[in-house]
């Protein structure tokens, strides 16, 4: 969802030394008439997590076609915070105007509604975006590293 802070956590598990995708940035994801929003762009998606590493990827985005890669992800974590929350990060970020304008915080609180229960079934962990980003980012290390020892 917008404003959760899925940007500032990738921020932060880069400065941490981790490898980070963010899929609403150019070239990952891309509009489609089809599906009536954005997907991911398959087949650079599919590279990307064929490709061989080292260290644990963290991928972010919220598409419809996302969950036909989730057989490759060793979690899907979904970061999840009330509307209020929402809507005031949203109202004071600075590093993207998306949500500023009334239809687009509208857009917001149908996707909470409609799209973030999808999600929430779909996930394989649900974590409370309203906690300090350093939690975040720590439970989300957690969650990683105990994915990658129980596959």
């Amino acid at each position: 969802m917008s404003g959760v802070g899925k940007s500032a956590a990738l921020q932060a598990l880069a400065e941490r030394g981790y490898e980070v995708v963010d899929t609403d940035e150019d070239g990952w994801s891309a509009w489609s008439e089809t599906e009536g929003g954005y997907v991911w762009n398959e087949r650079s998606i599919g590279e990307l997590l064929a490709r061989e590493r080292r260290g644990t990827l963290f991928v972010s985005g919220t598409v419809s076609n996302q969950a036909r890669f989730y057989p490759q992800f060793a979690a899907v974590v979904l970061l999840t915070a009330p509307a209020d929350v929402l809507l005031r990060r949203i109202e004071r970020r600075t590093t993207n105007p998306y949500g500023k304008r009334a239809e687009e915080r509208e857009a917001i609180l149908g996707h909470l509604r409609e799209v973030e229960p999808l999600l929430r079934a779909t996930s394989t962990h649900l974590l409370d975006a309203t906690l300090p980003l350093e939690d975040v980012v720590a439970r989300i290390v957690a969650i990683a590293a105990e994915a990658r020892t129980t596959r």
